[in-house]
């Protein structure tokens, strides 16, 4: 998708004035403060993986989720949860008793390696009802599938997944199934590895990468309003010029041992997490 340089510019602007999205009618952005305590909670439970947990330093749950607005009482679908189920492992207990958290999946026809994960991301769920049971999971792939039942969710959620469906040509498909399953009015909340403003974002095709501003521009054409953007995933350290791209830094080392110590002090990716209303 071609994206004009005045579309970019004018977003850019979006970004700069995003407190006055903040004072917008129905723009939340922090918890009431006995659903943070709760949200607090699962995220700090042991039933959670240590490998998630150690993530936690950069993904920073809590302040996303304050960020994003996300309350005990919604109804939340995450796309592409992945058997790891990072997000999904505090949000379905957080949701369970009187919200709704839908694992939007893998599809059936999915690569050999995706539908192991799928059937790993089953599995976790398989063995803790207690917090799981009421998870619902459906398949998600562009528009090809509902992943809710239209104009019924509060929230969709997308972490670290952008960047491939535009690599793919998904990306518009991608958003006509959230207009479609979320209320009007209702939220987006995008996070992904934030690209270099100095590369075009086919330049950067590949990497993982994807420029902040790209990203507004594209969301905004595909139906949705910017309420705000956080810095709470920022990570000065990323140079964003690996030989691997992204995956060259924790948690996936795809350069093995080559300069491994040096993307282990770098840590995690630098990140945006937008919010959006569809409109």
């Amino acid at each position: 998708m071609k994206i004009s340089k005045a579309a970019i510019v004018s977003r850019r602007t979006l970004i700069t004035s995003a407190a006055a999205f903040a004072c917008a009618p129905g723009a939340a952005f922090a918890l009431q403060s006995g659903s943070e305590a709760v949200l607090a909670g699962n995220i700090a439970s042991n039933h959670r993986s240590p490998g998630n947990r150690a993530r936690d330093v950069f993904r920073k749950p809590l302040e996303t989720i304050s960020f994003l607005g996300v309350e005990p009482h919604h109804k939340v679908v995450e796309i592409l949860p992945g058997g790891g189920a990072y997000w999904l492992e505090f949000l379905a207990p957080y949701l369970r008793e009187r919200g709704l958290y839908i694992a939007a999946s893998r599809d059936a026809g999915a690569a050999p390696n995706y539908v192991a994960d799928h059937k790993r991301l089953l599995a976790k769920l398989a063995a803790d009802p207690a917090r799981y049971d009421r998870v619902q999971v459906t398949e998600f792939l562009a528009d090809k599938f509902e992943i809710a039942p239209a104009g019924s969710m509060d929230f969709v959620l997308t972490f670290r997944n952008m960047h491939n469906w535009i690599d793919r040509g998904e990306i518009d498909g991608a958003l006509r199934a959230f207009r479609k399953a979320l209320k009007p009015g209702g939220i987006l909340g995008v996070a992904d590895h934030r690209g270099r403003t100095d590369l075009s974002q086919d330049e950067q095709k590949g990497t993982g990468y994807m420029r902040q501003d790209f990203a507004i521009a594209l969301l905004e054409k595909g139906g949705f309003k910017l309420l705000g953007s956080s810095e709470v995933k920022a990570n000065p350290k990323d140079t964003r010029d690996h030989a691997d791209g992204v995956w060259s830094l924790p948690p996936n080392y795809r350069s093995g041992d080559r300069d491994r110590a040096r993307y282990e002090a770098i840590g995690e990716s630098d990140r945006f997490l937008l919010k959006f209303a569809r409109v």
